[in-house]
């Protein structure tokens, strides 16, 4: 008798990952490539309902301690993790900056299926509410798209070199050594180099990046202390870790940037103050996490290609 219910909960262990990582993968296909929609419901609501759900289907042989609970629910959540890998429907990046967001989520839905296990039939139910509620939330996001709030991203730094070298060297610039960082080794696109065709207000600045190029019509030239641009066309942000040669729609029009700047500053004792400045925009939610991200990869761009500035204005000046 007692290793008939150790079987019965061998397998119900089984069941209840294998059939919420499944529904959990499922639903995230449906947001990502159905709805073209990352969202609250994706990186949230899914991950709460996965946990509860878990939690609740595997309470029908016996008592889950929230301890359990959690390890369990974390368990699918790597589960579901290798089926969007396995199914081609989002790359290893993309899951890794995601689990920040979506862990605590697991641990609340742990939490409550921990609280709610003793309800009869509660396993069976929260799949139903599962299978209703998640669909209809990422219907409902794909029809209340808000306006994407613009944010500015500026760093700086300090050149030894005359302002109209510095100049000359912010128009464009040859080609880049390849990157050391490890950010930039992960798939994320990085510059490396910059052209221009003309000279003046409409010239045509290209920023050629790993994955494509930016096209950038020149919006002001005030020679040499501001070059400012607006952005006509950009390649995709990064090219995903993946089993597969994947293209996630989150690679398109979700992360956009509107314009950019450098402004330079002649200071008293022959150097140069170099700032650049990009606005941008990020489409996927919630807007507070994933600027986190963007934040930290712009500013990896930005200091790559001001470093490169300052180096290669240095080394002329010294030569």
């Amino acid at each position: 008798m007692k290793t008939t219910l150790q079987k019965n909960k061998y397998l119900t262990f089984i069941y209840a990952c294998i059939v919420t990582a499944l529904l959990s993968t499922l639903f995230v296909h449906i947001g990502v490539d159905v709805f073209n929609n990352y969202g609250w419901t994706v990186f949230a609501i899914i991950p709460f309902f996965s946990a509860v759900t878990t939690t609740l289907l595997l309470s029908i042989y016996g008592h889950v301690t929230f301890a359990s609970a959690f390890k369990n629910s974390l368990l699918v959540f790597f589960v579901c993790s290798l089926f969007l890998l396995l199914f081609a429907i989002e790359g290893i990046i993309c899951i890794i900056m995601a689990a920040p967001l979506a862990i605590p989520f697991i641990i609340l839905g742990a939490f409550v299926g921990y609280k709610i296990q003793h309800k009869k039939a509660s396993g069976i139910k929260m799949i139903v509410l599962y299978i209703v509620v998640v669909p209809s939330l990422l219907a409902f996001e794909n029809h209340t798209d808000s306006k994407p709030t613009v944010f500015p991203i500026q760093s700086s730094i300090l050149i030894d070199a005359p302002i109209e070298e510095v100049w000359k060297q912010v128009i464009e610039f040859p080609q880049m050594e390849a990157p050391t960082e490890f950010v930039f080794k992960t798939g994320i696109a990085y510059p490396i180099n910059a052209t221009i065709e003309g000279k003046g207000v409409g010239a045509i600045r290209y920023c050629n990046f790993s994955t494509g190029s930016f096209v950038e019509p020149i919006t002001a030239w005030n020679e040499p202390n501001l070059l400012a641009f607006s952005v006509k066309e950009q390649p995709i942000p990064m090219k995903e870790i993946s089993l597969y040669n994947i293209d996630p729609a989150h690679l398109h029009d979700y992360f956009v940037s509107k314009k950019g700047q450098f402004k330079l500053t002649k200071l008293a004792d022959g150097k140069t103050l170099l700032e650049g400045t990009t606005w941008y925009y990020n489409k996927i939610q919630p807007e507070i996490y994933w600027k986190i991200w963007s934040k930290y990869i712009i500013h990896k761009i930005h200091h790559r290609v001001l470093n490169h500035i300052k180096v290669t204005c240095e080394t002329v000046q010294k030569s």
